[in-house]
């Protein structure tokens, strides 16, 4: 496992995932990738773990992607398509993890860093933070279909279209006006930020939560409407049960 992607599980039951490699703006090797799976599958297997924050290291970049050094040795497109199922793998675990998560951006969030942030559930951000995909400008790649249509659910058509076709980036100030940011605070409040929503996450039903986010996904990335399972779950769990003896008994909370 990488020693530049660390795991600190807090008594609160906030995990933190950091990315920790400010040299490269915190870009990310293959084995990095590994290494974030990796700490995803303890915090699902850790019951303690009830929300997982995401972060980059140095202050100036959350995540800038893949670092570039991997791409020299393409021999053809099909490295491409093999390379962006990889990505998927890797964004994908991440937005179907069931506790919600919140990505904590202080700088730049570029290309894969900007798929991973769309994938948690919340973002908060310093009020110098970027956020785009200038792969037209730079690369001359494309993003999957399936992270395009996480960026127009989160971004709208208009917006991610600027950020595409025109290497444009979009503001803190912008994100937050748009919805795609939650909160917008300076560097130095950032960390309480985070951990202040964290705390009102998951103060609520897990139980609520993880079927909200499933379906969501589902609508989002693979247009599906599909839900028995879902409704299922949730209707038969004990959460369910005690809330509405709760409610009923007149102990519940308001």
């Amino acid at each position: 496992m990488s020693d530049l992607v660390r795991l600190t599980v807090h008594p609160s039951g906030a995990a933190e995932i950091v990315i920790d490699r400010p040299e490269r703006h915190n870009a990310m090797t293959l084995d990095m990738y590994e290494s974030l799976l990796a700490l995803v599958a303890q915090c699902e297997q850790n019951t303690g773990v009830r929300c997982i924050l995401f972060k980059g290291a140095g202050g100036k970049s959350f995540i800038s992607g893949t670092d570039i050094a991997y791409f020299k040795d393409f021999r053809n497109g099909r490295d491409g398509v093999s390379y962006e199922a990889f990505v998927e793998r890797v964004i994908d675990t991440v937005e179907r993890i069931a506790v919600p998560t919140v990505a904590v951006i202080d700088g730049w969030a570029v290309g894969g860093g900007l798929a991973l942030a769309t994938a948690c559930d919340f973002r908060v951000c310093s009020d110098g933070s970027r956020f785009g995909a200038p792969i037209a400008k730079t690369l001359s790649n494309t993003l999957s279909s399936r992270n395009i249509a996480r960026l127009q659910a989160a971004l709208g058509v208009p917006r991610v279209k600027k950020m595409l076709l025109l290497a444009d980036y979009v503001a803190a100030q912008e994100a937050l006006t748009c919805g795609y940011v939650y909160e917008v605070c300076s560097q130095d409040a950032l960390q309480e930020a985070a951990h202040t929503l964290a705390q009102r996450l998951m103060a609520l039903s897990p139980v609520t939560q993880k079927a909200v986010k499933e379906s969501m996904r589902r609508i989002v990335v693979e247009q599906r409407l599909d839900d028995e399972d879902l409704i299922e779950a949730v209707y038969g769990s004990a959460n369910f049960k005690d809330a509405v003896t709760a409610f009923t008994s007149g102990t519940s909370k308001k």
